[in-house]
């Protein structure tokens, strides 16, 4: 079942952001990563919204925790630490949602 990673980030650097996100594409790979939506324009619908939005999606809930836990991308991750705050979230991707045992 695939899983999604949700990241908003709030950047005050972006020379060093970029050092971050001109690196993690072949990390991302490596664990059956994808980006499906990667900082492109937001219109906000509803509530507060940060600079940027990144929705990933993996293969399961364990790759995408691999991902985050693998060696190269911890160092990668000083770089966004560094550069900007974030909130990161990772979600299962449930097969049927509008089952009636669905978590809401």
């Amino acid at each position: 079942m695939p899983a999604y990673i949700v990241s908003m980030q709030n950047i005050h650097d972006p020379e060093t952001y970029r050092k971050y996100t001109a690196r993690t594409p072949p990390t991302l790979a490596r664990y059956g990563g994808r980006f499906l939506a990667r900082g492109g324009d937001v219109d906000v619908l509803e509530g507060k919204f940060d600079d940027r939005l990144v929705i990933l999606e993996f293969p399961s809930m364990q790759a995408a925790r691999d991902w985050m836990a693998d060696a190269e991308y911890v160092e990668l991750m000083k770089f966004r630490h560094a550069a900007s705050s974030a909130t990161v979230l990772l979600i299962d991707g449930e097969a049927d949602t509008g089952a009636p045992d669905a978590k809401i």
